[in-house]
């Protein structure tokens, strides 16, 4: 029988930007207010586009993390206190020193802000530098560019192509893009994320 897993101890992460705290179904109604939004799940195997499905995406995620595979959180614009996402850990396999960063939805309006810079800044440094993992793995739908482009803008590397992987919500099959960040690269991306944190805060892009 295989030992049973235990859950990655809840934190709450927080820069300047950006809070991220366990999520709960506490989170639930606020979660509804900016995320039923049809669009945020083009790309998703599953369309939390409905309180009741909402309802449901956060049960599973709180499930995956009883059993020791997940580890979810609520994003919350730390100026309003609003919450405006969810993101998460996934496909934790710690004893193999990785973890999966992605289940990431930030409401359209709050897109662009750094918000989602500071919020991978902040689980990557929780990733490699408490966890101590030696990898971290992202992936995208290959026809979503958009998040292609942005994990590449983290300074993921793109490793290669899953055909045929995965299931999404309206029923078709997607090829998937895996990408990674290693510990050896970790201090050049950490002051790569600072230095796009500091641009923001100055103005820039």
């Amino acid at each position: 029988m295989a030992k049973r897993r235990e859950p990655l101890a809840p934190v709450t992460l927080e820069g300047e930007l950006v809070r991220l705290e366990p999520l709960s179904l506490e989170h639930h109604a606020a979660l509804c207010e900016v995320g039923l939004d049809p669009e945020l799940w083009r790309w998703s195997s599953v369309r939390a586009d409905s309180p009741e499905a909402m309802r449901a995406y956060i049960e599973d995620a709180l499930e995956e993390w009883r059993e020791g595979r997940a580890l979810p959180f609520a994003t919350i614009e730390r100026r309003s206190g609003r919450v405006v996402g969810s993101t998460r850990f996934g496909n934790v396999e710690l004893g193999h020193g990785r973890v999966e960063i992605g289940w990431t939805w930030v409401a359209r309006a709050y897109q662009r802000t750094g918000i989602n810079v500071e919020a991978k800044l902040l689980m990557l440094r929780h990733a490699f530098e408490t966890l101590g993992c030696a990898r971290v793995e992202f992936k995208a739908h290959a026809l979503n560019e958009r998040s292609r482009r942005a994990i590449l803008a983290l300074g993921a590397k793109e490793e290669g192509t899953l055909r045929s992987h995965m299931v999404v919500a309206d029923g078709s099959r997607r090829d998937t893009v895996y990408y990674s960040i290693l510990d050896s690269e970790w201090p050049e991306v950490r002051r790569h994320l600072e230095a796009r944190l500091a641009r923001h805060a100055g103005g820039g892009a």
